[in-house]
C-alpha cells in the first residue's frame, strides 16, 4: 500500500477504518502514551487539532504500550485519561504496536526506507505528517514539540 488513508486501522473506541474518515485532510499522525515524560504533548497536539480543523487538518493519536510500559491502560482508560486531563478530542486508534514483529503495517508502511524515512520508532510522541493525498511528507523526533517552528511551517506548507 502507498498511501496513509488506506490502511485497516480501528479507533479507540472500537470502530473500524479511523484513517478513512480523515482522507483528504492534512494529518499529523503521532504514537502516544500516558504516563510517559512527553505526555503533556498533548496539550499542544489538541491546540493544533482545534485551531486547524477549518483548513481540513487533524492530529491523529495512536496509543501503544513499547516504551517502558507507559500505555497499559485499556482503551477505555486511555480515552477517559485523555479526556479528563488534557481535553483531547483528535481522533485516536485503538493500542498498536510501533516496532518489531507485531508492528501494525501502517508503522510497516511509515518506517520503511521506501518511503524516505526509515528506521524503528524510537519513542513515544514520534510524529508523521501526512498529506492530503496520502503521502507521507516528512518525519519528526518525540522531542519535536507541536508548536515547533519547522513542524509549524511543514504544516502551513501541506495546507
Amino acid at each position: 500500500m502507498s498511501n496513509f488513508f488506506k490502511f485497516d486501522v480501528n479507533s479507540i473506541d472500537g470502530n473500524a477504518d479511523l484513517l478513512g474518515s480523515l482522507k483528504g485532510k492534512v494529518v499529523l499522525a503521532v504514537n502516544v502514551a500516558s504516563r510517559c515524560g512527553l505526555t503533556p504533548q498533548y496539550t499542544g497536539l489538541e491546540e493544533l487539532h482545534e485551531e486547524l480543523a477549518k483548513e481540513n487538518f487533524a492530529v491523529v493519536g495512536f496509543p501503544c504500550n513499547q516504551f517502558g510500559s507507559q500505555e497499559p491502560g485499556s482503551e477505555q482508560e486511555i480515552q477517559t485519561f485523555c479526556s479528563a486531563n488534557y481535553g483531547v478530542t483528535f481522533p485516536m486508534s485503538a493500542k498498536l504496536e510501533v516496532n518489531g514483529s507485531g508492528r501494525h503495517p501502517l508503522y510497516t508502511w511509515l518506517t520503511d526506507p521506501a518511503n524516505g524515512h526509515p528506521g524503528d520508532i524510537q519513542w513515544n510522541f514520534e510524529k508523521f505528517l501526512i498529506g492530503r493525498d496520502g503521502r507521507l511528507l516528512r518525519r519528526y523526533a518525540p522531542t519535536t514539540k507541536p508548536r515547533d517552528n519547522g513542524l509549524m511551517h511543514d504544516i502551513a506548507d501541506a495546507l
